[in-house]
């Protein structure tokens, strides 16, 4: 294994000081592991908390800022974070208007952010939660009961942020955000796998010339592992189970988001977008936004995943508002 790191046990700390040195506009509790808007809270608006386990860079500590997260939790790598976590960043983000909850559906998130709301109300915050969903790969799989939430959760992040900045009430931001979940389709492809670094070695064996085809973001096996093919291969194998499982083609338009997997350079991501974006438009589904880029990331792994979500006009602007963020931003 070669990494840049101290010490395995406390890569997830040492990484969130370095992101309290670089971004002084954010406010890191490096005992809770939080990471939390340096003007939180802001009275009156709903807050934004996600979080999971460390690993999938720069989700979510990257997405803290005007127009997105108020607080992100760093769990463990590949580590559900603890509900002391979660509980601290909500009443660190509280302004009275109450609190949204947006977790991908890992069963240890599910189940700490779910505790955590139930403390939260206890001392008197209103939480709302929507859980992410949007991975096709799979329908059950190790970590999940029901889909895995991957690249949708960015996209629910970015448009549920842009509605609270505007002062919507929870209740809206939570529906906005179970919209664009539902609106969501994902699937994934790796050529590496993952080296977690308190493990050392890789997390699954793949020979030079395979490929996973559906994997998830911890490293989990795929769907099937198939020869190694070409860009444009790869991204039938991608968009194909996405179309199957949702018809975009009367969407008034859909984001495309195409997403590295840690390890895979831009230049491949791009070479992918056009292959992808080429499949959508012979389907009869015109991409009104795009993202390219590695922003739900498994480590080291090389590989991408393809995320398409159907948009309308109000969505659109959303996604459009100023966001300012050390990962994303635009217009502000």
């Amino acid at each position: 294994m070669k990494k840049l790191l101290n010490d395995p046990a406390t890569v997830v700390v040492d990484a969130l000081r370095g992101m309290a040195a670089a971004h002084p506009e954010l406010r890191v509790d490096l005992e809770h592991r939080v990471v939390v808007r340096a003007d939180a809270p802001s009275q009156g608006r709903v807050g934004l908390v996600s979080g999971g386990g460390s690993g999938h860079e720069p989700l979510h500590a990257g997405f803290v800022g005007p127009g997105m997260l108020d607080a992100a939790c760093a769990g463990e790598v590949f580590t559900s974070p603890v509900p002391d976590q979660i509980l601290a960043a909500t009443t660190a983000v509280d302004g009275g208007a109450g609190v949204l909850h947006i977790v991908k559906n890992y069963t240890g998130d599910v189940m700490n952010f779910e505790m955590a709301a139930e403390f939260a109300a206890d001392n008197g915050t209103e939480v709302a939660c929507v859980v992410i969903d949007d991975d096709v790969a799979v329908q059950d799989s190790t970590w999940t009961a029901g889909r895995r939430g991957v690249g949708a959760t960015l996209v629910v992040e970015k448009i549920a942020g842009a509605a609270a900045a505007q002062g919507r009430p929870l209740a809206e931001v939570a529906q906005l955000a179970r919209r664009v979940n539902d609106e969501g389709r994902s699937m994934g492809m790796a050529l590496t796998s993952c080296t977690v670094p308190a493990v050392g070695h890789p997390t699954f064996d793949l020979a030079e010339n395979q490929m996973e085809i559906g994997i998830g973001i911890h490293g989990e096996p795929g769907r099937r592992r198939v020869p190694l093919a070409s860009a444009a291969e790869v991204a039938a194998m991608l968009v194909e189970p996405i179309l199957a499982d949702r018809d975009f083609a009367g969407a008034d338009g859909v984001l495309l988001f195409v997403n590295g997997m840690g390890a895979t350079p831009l230049m491949e991501l791009y070479l992918m977008y056009d292959q992808v974006s080429a499949l959508l438009d012979r389907a009869g589904v015109r991409v009104a936004r795009s993202l390219v880029g590695s922003y739900v990331t498994s480590l080291d792994m090389a590989g991408c995943s393809v995320t398409v979500v159907g948009l309308d006009d109000r969505l659109i602007g959303l996604w459009d508002a100023p966001v300012c963020t050390p990962a994303l931003r635009w217009g502000a």
